[in-house]
């Protein structure tokens, strides 16, 4: 395993060791139950204790075990999406989604406002790292028992960079014995896939979990070779004490998935009424532009030397973390709770971006001058003249190395829990300690593509007199379509301390909490920026061709230091009231910050670019503030749960793909919904979620205050009738969207979509299950983004659309 080490890890690992020693030091008789093992009504996600659902004072949603293997995911963004509120983009393939919450905005990808976790602890402290969003090392498989979901509330005060809210992946822990395997096969494209789990009791107070997969196989779009091919295995073993419990965590993920990226699309009619298609020989939801004609390439490594990428490795996650928690009461209603986790994590984020489209003569007279000609650089047609399509496309190749996204985060509290005035009043204070390491190369190249699906060639221009201006369809070492930008290199550690407390008291029918957290952030390290454009023999053979003139180097000998802190309060408080045993109401209102990482480096407006110090105190940190109304009922199989919002969000941020800066503030209201329904055999479960939400200030662009953020539906939504029979479940998960504007400028919009998953098990016997799962049954076309913000002259915007129909097939022992 690489071991990265900055400043702060010593500090944290020594805090966590000392907190394990004195826990397990302070054991005492009267026992506690783990939280993670209760009933799924019971909310363990961003609150002080556990609670019931209708006890709490925030919006929260799961969704269990066997609903996660019926709706057969994808990915977890296609997972996400069944969650009331979440806006997840589930265009990406495996990773790389746009996730946001309740209107918070997705200016640039990932999801900022929005933290991932894996058992009450972050996946990465930051969600929005370019090229290293946090659902690219992330993978649902047979280990989670649960997915929880809190929004707003709470989350801005028991974790950190959080103000939307947390997405929890709650892992099984043995507490059933016994296990399961699956082998899946996609029978309309290549997936073969191998799920197992096990666990049970070693001894009468040792219990262990483990499980894990491995697939191998094309995906779920036509790229021409093995574009997903990896495994994950986790394991957990927990020791119960007579007042507690100590568990060991493991996880191993190693793992290539491609990464989709927009493709070129045609579009008629008008912005407000488009009508999208696909090019010929090029479905936007069933082709890509990947290929095996371009696969392996020669660029620049961090140290402006030649190296060899292979885009194969698509996204690729390498992660090694350990870890343990820890729940003791040490005296009578005095609990001790400790969360520790080292994560190794480093890979590649390497995909082809089309830096746009035109026809083939106009994009070869741009690189070689008037009377410029095309050929086949690969494929079966290797050499012959161009004679594809009338179009061509200048591809940015997106290679990014990620050299370090090692994260250590020790989560303590002590609660304390007494009588007073006919109820219970709990006192909870805690320490979070994280630090974050963000080390990586942006290594792009520009090429020339040919514009169909199912393994495009390569093509090379030649100017008038013959000579090539191309190598192997290679036009330079950079982006040399982004105006030679965009070589990068970063190495910057943040350092994160948060005390927090919360006070709550609770009777039987009222509860009333508030909580306060206090984040101090420490920056450390230094960005190399992207030099002039050289003259470089960067295959070593003597000769200099013309991308060898158009070559872009970092600067080496002069990177910018990066040397701040910044700290900000956050608070949250709620009132709950049960009216009766089933009909419960509660209003909160929060303020969250959320801490600046990557998309603020690189911008003089921003960083000293002498003394790496910030220059204006306002981007290092947004603010998300959230009032909530709601109510909650459930009884006799029914559930009903709603929650008024309205929130304004600021907003400082960098998207890569335009290079443009962000400076805005945001406000949305809505009506979240979530319910769910079971008589006998049929049960529904459905949520949807209205926000109407604008830009109320743009720094940058004024003339978009006043307009709908860009990809905000005003309507999502999911509903799932399922029947169980005594051999067989059949269902259908449906989730949809209305239409969104894919640009701020509010002109061309993204159509509404319905996507329909259909799912039909069978049980010929005991223990045994054969499976059918149809993802986009009807093979719906829904676009995500668009780069463009109107219909060019050419018709033709670069968009990106959900995967096609995928249908597989599973058998599944459980032992």
């Amino acid at each position: 395993m690489k071991i990265r080490y900055n400043r702060a890890l010593a500090s944290t690992l020594a805090i966590a060791l000392a907190t394990g020693v004195a826990s397990s030091a302070a054991a005492q008789e009267a026992p506690i139950q783990d939280a993670t093992v209760t009933d799924d009504e019971i909310v363990v996600t961003a609150v002080s204790r556990g609670q019931n659902k209708l006890e709490t004072s925030i919006s929260v949603s799961s969704i269990s075990e066997e609903a996660i293997a019926n709706a057969a995911p994808r990915s977890v963004a296609e997972l996400f999406r069944n969650l009331p509120g979440m806006r997840s983009e589930s265009s990406g393939g495996e990773g790389n989604a746009n996730i946001s919450v309740r209107g918070l905005p997705v200016a640039s990808g990932g999801s900022k406002f929005l933290q991932l976790q894996e058992d009450g602890l972050p996946v990465l402290e930051f969600g929005d790292i370019a090229f290293g969003n946090a659902d690219i090392f992330l993978r649902s498989d047979f280990n989670v028992r649960r997915v929880e979901s809190v929004r707003g509330g709470s989350a801005s005060t028991f974790a950190s960079n959080a103000p939307g809210g947390v997405i929890n992946l709650i892992s099984k822990t043995g507490e059933q014995e016994g296990g399961s395997v699956q082998g899946s096969l996609g029978l309309d494209y290549g997936e073969y896939r191998l799920d197992a789990d096990y666990g049970g009791a070693l001894t009468d107070t040792v219990r262990f979990h483990v499980g894990g997969f491995y697939r191998q196989g094309e995906g779920p779009r036509r790229a021409g070779y093995d574009g997903n091919k990896g495994y994950q295995i986790k394991a957990n073993i927990t020791k119960e004490l007579a007042n507690g419990f100590i568990r060991l965590n493991f996880k191993r993920l190693d793992d290539r998935a491609i990464g989709y990226l927009p493709s070129p699309v045609r579009v008629t009619g008008t912005n407000s009424d488009p009508k999208y298609q696909g090019l010929p020989n090029l479905s936007p939801n069933q082709d890509t532009l990947h290929s095996v004609n371009f696969t392996r390439v020669l660029g620049l490594d961090g140290n402006n030397n030649a190296a060899i990428s292979d885009i194969r490795d698509g996204q690729r996650p390498l992660v090694n973390s350990v870890g343990f928690e820890a729940q003791v009461e040490i005296a009578d209603g005095l609990t001790l709770t400790e969360k520790f986790k080292y994560s190794d994590v480093s890979g590649k984020f390497v995909s082809p971006f089309p830096s746009g489209i035109d026809t083939a003569q106009s994009v070869a007279n741009g690189i070689g001058g008037a009377g410029s000609t095309l050929s086949y650089a690969n494929g079966p047609k290797a050499g012959q003249a161009y004679a594809g399509t009338n179009l061509l496309i200048p591809v940015v190749l997106f290679n990014t190395e990620i050299e370090s996204l090692n994260n250590i985060v020790n989560d303590i509290r002590l609660s304390k829990t007494m009588d007073a005035g006919g109820g219970n009043v709990t006192a909870t204070a805690g320490l979070y300690k994280s630090s974050q390491s963000l080390a990586t190369t942006w290594n792009w190249n520009s090429y020339l593509l040919e514009p169909i699906g199912n393994n495009a060639a390569l093509i090379n221009v030649r100017n008038a007199a013959g000579v090539l201006q191309t190598e192997n369809g290679l036009v330079g070492y950079g982006a040399t379509f982004f105006g030679n930008c965009c070589r990068r290199a970063y190495d910057v550690d943040y350092n994160i301390n948060a005390p927090f407390a919360s006070l709550s008291y609770d009777t039987d029918r009222l509860s009333i909490d508030g909580s306060i957290r206090y984040d101090s952030l420490e920056a450390r390290g230094f960005v190399t920026a992207d030099g002039p454009v050289v003259t470089k023999d960067v295959n070593g053979n003597g000769t200099i061709s013309v991308p060898e003139t158009k070559v872009t180097v970092l600067q080496l000998t002069s990177p910018q230091p990066i040397n701040y802190n910044t700290n900000y309060w956050s608070y949250s408080g709620g009132v709950n009231y049960r009216i009766t045993s089933d009909l419960a109401v509660f209003a909160r209102y929060s303020r969250g910050g959320r801490a600046n990482a990557d998309r603020i480096l690189l911008n003089s407006n921003n960083i000293s670019v002498t003394s790496g110090q910030l220059l204006n105190d306002d981007v290092a940190v947004d603010f998300v503030n959230q009032a909530e109304l709601g109510a909650k009922y459930s009884s006799d199989g029914l559930q009903i749960f709603g929650t008024l919002f309205r929130a304004t969000t600021e907003e400082e941020n960098f998207e890569a793909t335009t290079q443009k800066v962000f400076s805005r503030a945001y406000k949305a209201t809505g009506l979240e919904l979530e319910g769910s329904y079971r008589s006998g055999p049929f049960s529904l479960t459905a949520s949807g979620t209205y926000t109407d939400a604008s830009i109320s200030r743009d720094n940058i662009s004024p003339a978009n205050e006043g307009k709908r953020p860009r990809r905000q539906a005003q309507l999502v939504y999911q509903v799932t009738p399922q029947y169980d029979g005594d051999r067989f479940t059949v269902g259908a998960n449906i989730v949809g969207t209305s239409a969104s504007y894919a640009q701020d400028s509010n002109e061309l919009k993204l159509p509404a979509f319905t996507q329909v998953n259909a799912f039909f098990n069978v049980r010929p016997m005991e223990k045994v299950q054969l499976s059918l799962n149809a993802n986009n049954f009807f093979n719906t076309q829904g676009f995500t983004e668009s780069e463009e913000g109107s219909i060019p002259t050419n018709g033709i915007i670069r968009a990106r659309s959900i995967n096609g129909r995928t249908v597989s097939a599973s058998v599944r022992i459980d032992f």
